[in-house]
């Protein structure tokens, strides 16, 4: 059995996944010899399914999914984890803001038996370097999320995270949102149902020039609001075991 899975979703990043992907493998292959790369491409509209077929040339550890119509963040994860037939799945951002190295230390404390291994921007111990809109934004949600959900984890949303695939494969059937308020249901209901989740630290690096189309919107802000309202509702209906969150 393949003992890792990195699923990268994508969406129009068609001038660097070729080079991110490349250097995903070069980072993980440093740490874990049995791994695979599974690009899932969600409808993008400029050249990103070519790129990453070039780049399933160049090793075969890298596989893809792709459809033409873009479904959102948290169904293109879904997808590519639903795929996956390893030990260990974790899912990264294909911008690469977060370094794929980081997959290390979240591999070693799911190896302990962590079921829901997490990466925070909030961690006493993170490097962050993103803009302060991003940080004011990340800030509330936290204190939003606290209220809603109740839960003791202070990040939700850094696009880096790993699982122990056997634990989390009945979480994701019940997920059932397909946007940016994945992160906060597969949390939720992994939470819920008594899943054991800590929090580590990460690098990150604001890669977005100005030139760049910022990935948050006010549009994208009210639709997280309001399908975090409707996943309270949800995952409150559930029935629930003893939940184990750590910090």
């Amino acid at each position: 059995m393949v003992k890792l899975t990195v699923v990268m979703p994508c969406y129009n990043e068609g001038t660097r996944i070729y080079r991110n992907i490349i250097e995903t493998i070069t980072q993980v292959e440093k740490f874990c010899d049995s791994f695979r790369i599974i690009v899932v491409n969600d409808g993008s509209q400029d050249e990103t399914e070519y790129e990453i077929k070039r780049a399933m040339e160049q090793d075969h550890r890298i596989g893809m999914i792709s459809y033409e119509k873009n479904q959102g963040k948290g169904y293109a994860v879904k997808r590519g984890m639903m795929a996956s037939k390893s030990e260990y799945t974790a899912f990264l951002d294909a911008d690469l803001e977060l370094p794929p190295y980081l997959l290390e230390g979240f591999l070693k404390k799911a190896e302990e038996g962590v079921d829901v291994v997490i990466g925070s921007k909030m961690h006493p111990e993170s490097q962050v370097e993103y803009p302060f809109l991003r940080k004011v934004l990340s800030t509330g949600y936290y204190w939003f999320m606290k209220l809603l959900f109740g839960m003791k984890l202070k990040d939700t949303q850094t696009g880096i995270k790993l699982f122990r695939t056997e634990k989390i494969r009945p979480v994701l059937k019940m997920v059932r949102t397909s946007r940016f308020s994945f992160d906060i249901e597969i949390l939720a209901i992994a939470a819920k149902k008594g899943l054991s989740i800590i929090e580590m630290p990460v690098v990150v690096n604001f890669s977005r020039n100005k030139s760049d189309k910022s990935k948050i919107s006010f549009s994208s802000i009210y639709e997280m609001v309001r399908d975090s309202l409707r996943i309270r509702m949800y995952v409150s209906k559930l029935k629930a075991n003893a939940v184990s969150t750590e910090e």
